[in-house]
């Protein structure tokens, strides 16, 4: 059996593999170079999804947010005033868009007393014993001009002079009666006084 010979290398060949060689060895050294020095992470996308999904704030902020959100009244009208009430309730106005959906028939389920009406001293034990037993914090809002001042029967003898007497208010909404518009208006404006006050604060403030 005869054996081959193996055929001699071709120096061109030969020359081209040292070459690319070279051209690898070139290209692992430069990586062991700059590999002691880690790339930062591509974060970008991140901090993007974070600004759009993540809200930073304070725990009191987060509460007073919450509870002005959801301010729950109480049924407590009380003469001509409660019918513009009741309207501020229905659908043309609609009060369930500022977080009040439906009005409490406990002062147990309920942080908002609206006076809507003419008090009479004789009702004025009940008012102030439901107010009583509402949970802290409460508020106030006095609708009409009776129950901010007495109205026209201020001078009377069976009249409150204003439910201030009997309770602190937090927001007046004058007019005989005021429209629906009016009372939201209050409202809001009580909204910004929940956010300007500190839920620990108000818990006790009274």
């Amino acid at each position: 059996m005869e054996i081959s010979q193996p055929k001699p290398l071709d120096p061109t060949a030969l020359s081209l593999g040292l070459q690319i060689d070279k051209a690898e060895a070139a290209t692992i050294e430069s990586l062991r170079r700059s590999g002691p020095q880690p790339i930062p992470d591509p974060d970008a996308w991140l901090k993007a999804e974070i600004s759009h999904n993540v809200m930073v704030t304070s725990l009191e902020g987060l509460i007073d947010w919450s509870r002005r959100s959801s301010v729950w009244p109480l049924t407590f009208g009380l003469a001509c005033c409660a019918f513009e009430m009741i309207a501020a309730a229905a659908s043309r106005f609609d009060i369930s868009r500022f977080g009040m959906e439906v009005f409490r028939p406990s002062p147990r389920q309920a942080d908002l007393m609206i006076v809507a009406g003419t008090v009479t001293w004789k009702m004025a034990p009940f008012l102030k014993r439901i107010y009583e037993q509402m949970a802290e914090p409460k508020w106030v809002v006095a609708m009409g001009a009776c129950a901010c001042s007495g109205g026209t029967f201020a001078s009377s003898y069976g009249v409150v002079p204003g439910v201030n007497r009997l309770v602190p208010v937090d927001v007046y909404v004058p007019g005989c009666p005021p429209r629906p518009e009016g009372l939201l208006y209050g409202l809001t404006m009580l909204h910004k006084k929940i956010a300007r006050d500190h839920s620990l604060d108000a818990a006790f403030k009274r």
